[in-house]
């Protein structure tokens, strides 16, 4: 078996899959709410069978691309002086109801959508604890969010916005920058959830140390294609030599 070149090839996989990973965390990176993902890597070992190795020899181990771990850093808190904007101080996640289902979200970015409901980026309604959209009519001009997410206006409560928490957040399945699914955890309501108002919670990433990593990347993705590139030119000799011989 080539395993030198086999090696070789599950390390450039796993780097290209680096690279991709650090290039989406740089184009989210005035995305309100994101978090910045890093993948994991294991050594997956391998032992040629039926055959006795030659002494000393040792397993062969190939680069294996386990996950993804999700950076929990809390991204930067910015005054925006929107009403309608909110961020959490601490943990937890807005409640949205997508076409997908509910789904959760940090980016609280929100506006009035048409109908006069509560809306996110996207259009997707934002929930209130019994899990309902949240309605703000025409004559509630004076809109106060009070830091555990009651909605209110001159003529009284509207709504209080869903916090809610899970058990595991690395379990939870990012479904594109900004929202994820609970992927059957059961949400928790959060009782204190620190909403700020007229504010938004920024990326966690910090752009200049991504560049800096996708500069090394790329660095370790151009030595492993010269071993790669030099392995090849090994062979080839060896086979030119084979055959001379003959």
């Amino acid at each position: 078996m080539d395993s030198p070149s086999y090696i070789i090839l599950s390390r450039l996989s796993s780097q290209m899959r680096t690279s991709q990973v650090t290039a989406n965390n740089l184009a989210n990176a005035d995305t309100p709410g994101f978090r910045a993902s890093r993948p994991i890597f294991a050594e997956h070992v391998v032992q040629q069978g039926r055959v006795a190795g030659p002494t000393g020899a040792r397993p062969v181990g190939y680069s294996w691309d386990r996950a993804s771990w999700r950076d929990p850093a809390p991204g930067t808190i910015s005054q925006t002086g929107n009403s309608l904007d909110v961020a959490l101080s601490g943990p937890g996640f807005f409640a949205v109801e997508t076409e997908r289902g509910e789904r959760f979200t940090r980016a609280g970015r929100f506006a009035l959508g048409s109908d006069g409901r509560l809306v996110d980026q996207e259009g997707n309604a934002v929930l209130n604890t019994q899990s309902q959209p949240i309605a703000i009519a025409p004559n509630d001009t004076r809109i106060e969010i009070q830091g555990d997410g009651t909605i209110r206006s001159e003529n009284g409560v509207l709504g209080r916005l869903r916090v809610v928490s899970f058990a595991d957040d690395q379990a939870l399945l990012a479904e594109g920058a900004r929202h994820f699914n609970a992927n059957g955890q059961q949400p928790e309501e959060v009782a204190r959830p620190g909403v700020v108002q007229g504010a938004v919670e920024g990326s966690n990433v910090q752009s200049v140390l991504e560049m800096t990593r996708m500069m090394a990347e790329l660095r370790e993705f151009q030595f492993a294609t010269q071993f790669l590139e030099r392995e090849g030119e090994r062979q080839q000799s060896a086979i030119d030599r084979l055959l001379r011989r003959r």
